[in-house]
C-alpha cells in the first residue's frame, strides 16, 4: 500500500513538466536568429535596465527586433504587430516600456509582451555568453 500511496504521489511530477511555458507560435511572424556584441559603443545604452535598443536588418525579424534589459536578463521581442498580417502599418514604435502598434494602438509591455488583444508579442530566447547576446527562436 505504501508502495502505491508514494507511487501516486510521485507521478504528477512526471506530468508537470513543461518546456518552460515559451509559446511562440504566431500565424504571422517567422522565426529569426541573430547576436549582439554589447562591447560595440553602438549598444552601450543596452547595458543599463530598463533601456531597449531597437536592431533591424537583413535577417533579423520581420520587422526588426527590440531586444529589452529588465534588469535581471534580456527580453527580445520582433518589432511586428503580433495581430496583425505583415503589411507597411505593422511597426511597433516605444513608448516608455511599452511597444505600440500604429494600427490599433494596442500596447505590449517590454516586460512580459502581454497586450490585450488574441496574441502577445513574438518574443525571442536571450542566451547571454560574457557581453554577446545571441537571439533566437
Amino acid at each position: 500500500m505504501k508502495k502505491h500511496l508514494l507511487l501516486l504521489l510521485i507521478l504528477p511530477f512526471f506530468f508537470g513538466c513543461s518546456d518552460n511555458g515559451f509559446n511562440n507560435k504566431n500565424p504571422y511572424i517567422p522565426n529569426y536568429s541573430f547576436s549582439v556584441d554589447l562591447n560595440l559603443a553602438f549598444y552601450q545604452n543596452l547595458t543599463y535596465p530598463g533601456n531597449a535598443f531597437y536592431y533591424s536588418g537583413a535577417g533579423v525579424g520581420s520587422r526588426g527586433i527590440y531586444v529589452f534589459n529588465t534588469g535581471s536578463g534580456y527580453n527580445a521581442f520582433d518589432a511586428a504587430c503580433p495581430n496583425q498580417s505583415l503589411t507597411s502599418c505593422t511597426n511597433l514604435t516605444l513608448k516608455g516600456i511599452n511597444l505600440v502598434c500604429p494600427c490599433d494602438k494596442s500596447e505590449y509591455s517590454l516586460y512580459t509582451g502581454q497586450g490585450n488583444l488574441q496574441y502577445p508579442l513574438k518574443q525571442y530566447r536571450v542566451e547571454v555568453n560574457g557581453t554577446v547576446l545571441r537571439v533566437y527562436n
